[in-house]
């Protein structure tokens, strides 16, 4: 037998027949095996190793790109087949659906299997023969693996991390013009890819067509998340790698499985600190600039809107008309109100305004995402003087002692609003008055007629009538 086994392979099957003289002889076994006996085997090789093995490693795939290989005390994150060298399967994490994840080089896995594991890249697919004595020697795990079994792992490698890693960054694309980059307590909109380590997406925001809103810097995100945010321009790029104890630990969330490294692949959409005012770039000023813009004035402007990364809102001069509002009165949103201060006919600004002091969280919905940082190209092409505030109506000239009387067309002792109405326009077109500019007409007139209707009868009358300097500071807009 010693001899007709030489030379054999694993899985050979071979017909031996022995002479008595290569056998037993002519004592033969007794019980068994007669004197002089012919012995014939039916033989299987099974398993072979030598005492001078070593792990023998095959790598079958490896990726054209290998940053990192596993080292002594990393954590990593495989599936595998285990079988013996006949082929038959005794273990596979694949039929768990679940990676076995392990320290690498610390004796927490099989001395074979700690060996072979080493210098591998994540996506790597190698076959690891492990003697053994190497293995699980001579008594086997007690339960599928005999003792003396030579063990075969077809590896897969997904992810490799070491406890003492820190975030990762790679830039992809920083804007040429980065005038301010992010700190602790801003606030970021953002677009992500999330990927494992292998390239298997686990989430997307572009999927969903809408931004990831968030803090940084505050625990808002997870920490690694936290840490790769800070130092982004708008308009920026990058990847960040998050080690699992940065990111969501031993458990996973989700798709995510536990302990496993992520990647993002982030565009930062924007970015502002609720401290934030407006903000005022003036790009052309005329040479004569003495008449400026304030509170109450009415004014014709051109703008084009958009968001910080470019996108284009809205656009006057695509409708080939101007916006027209008046000053302060909360016709636009605040921080343009702010941006439209102290402006004089022919300037052009830009101003950018955030959220805070623009559209709030909510945006508008379908033009204007929520909590974005709104852009405006500004010309101010028309500037009326509006009236002090508080006024709705004011006379150019001396008032006329007997006012009412001359409002009371009847001489009925009451004025009704058609003849307050008839009254008020004649003034204005004669030049005697003035009315507040911007503002309707008919609602002017109606809101002055209102606040002198002080029983609310629908009259007004002598006694009730009143100039402003005659009034209380009760915070009304009359004559």
């Amino acid at each position: 037998m010693d001899q007709a086994l030489v030379g054999m392979c694993v899985n050979e099957r071979r017909f031996v027949q022995i002479p008595p003289k290569l056998a037993y002889g002519s004592e033969g076994v007794s019980g068994v095996i007669p004197p002089n006996a012919v012995l014939h085997f039916d033989v299987l090789l099974i398993d072979l190793w030598n005492s001078e093995d070593e792990v023998q490693v095959q790598t079958y795939f490896k990726p054209e790109k290998c940053p990192r290989t596993v080292q002594v005390s990393d954590f990593v994150r495989y599936h595998y087949n285990g079988t013996f060298l006949d082929g038959t399967l005794f273990d596979s994490s694949h039929n768990r659906m679940r990676t076995y994840d392990t320290y690498v080089g610390i004796g927490w896995l099989i001395p074979g299997m700690d060996q072979g594991l080493l210098g591998m890249c994540v996506g790597e697919k190698r076959i690891i023969t492990i003697p053994p004595f190497l293995a699980y020697g001579e008594e086997g795990d007690g339960k599928e693996i005999p003792g003396q079994a030579s063990l075969v792992f077809d590896v897969v490698l997904l992810d490799l991390h070491n406890p003492k890693d820190g975030i990762a960054i790679e830039n992809q694309h920083v804007p040429e013009s980065c005038e301010r980059r992010s700190q602790a307590g801003d606030f970021l909109r953002y677009h992500y890819n999330g990927t494992l380590l292998d390239g298997t997406l686990f989430d997307s925001s572009y999927s969903r067509n809408r931004t990831y809103d968030t803090y940084v810097g505050q625990g808002y995100v997870i920490a690694g998340m936290d840490e790769g945010l800070l130092g982004v321009c708008t308009g920026e790029k990058r990847r960040i790698i998050i080690p699992p104890h940065l990111g969501y630990g031993e458990e996973g969330r989700g798709k995510i499985p536990g302990s496993a490294v992520l990647v993002f692949d982030i565009h930062v959409v924007d970015f502002h600190n609720p401290s934030d005012s407006v903000s005022i770039t003036v790009n052309y000023k005329p040479s004569n600039c003495t008449v400026l813009s304030k509170k109450g004035d009415y004014l014709k402007y051109h703008y084009n809107a958009s968001l910080l990364d470019g996108t284009l809102l809205d656009s006057t001069h695509s409708l080939g008309k101007t916006y027209n509002i008046v000053l302060g009165s909360g016709q636009v949103v605040v921080g343009m109100d702010m941006g439209l201060q102290d402006m004089c006919v022919g300037e052009r600004r830009t101003v950018v305004i955030p959220p805070h002091l623009g559209y709030g969280e909510d945006g508008v919905e379908g033009e204007v995402p929520g909590s974005a940082v709104l852009v405006f190209d500004i010309e101010l092409l028309e500037l009326v003087s509006g009236l002090p505030e508080g006024y709705m109506f004011v006379w150019n000239g001396e008032v006329s002692p007997n006012l009412f009387e001359e409002i009371d067309q009847n001489h009925d002792g009451e004025v009704l609003l058609e003849e307050f109405s008839e009254y008020i326009q004649a003034q204005v077109d004669s030049g005697k008055g003035k009315l507040a500019p911007g503002f309707d007409f008919e609602k002017i007139v109606k809101n002055m007629f209102t606040n002198q209707d002080r029983d609310g009868n629908g009259k007004v009358t002598a006694e009730e009538f009143k100039l402003k300097d005659q009034e209380a500071k009760e915070g009304h807009d009359e004559l």
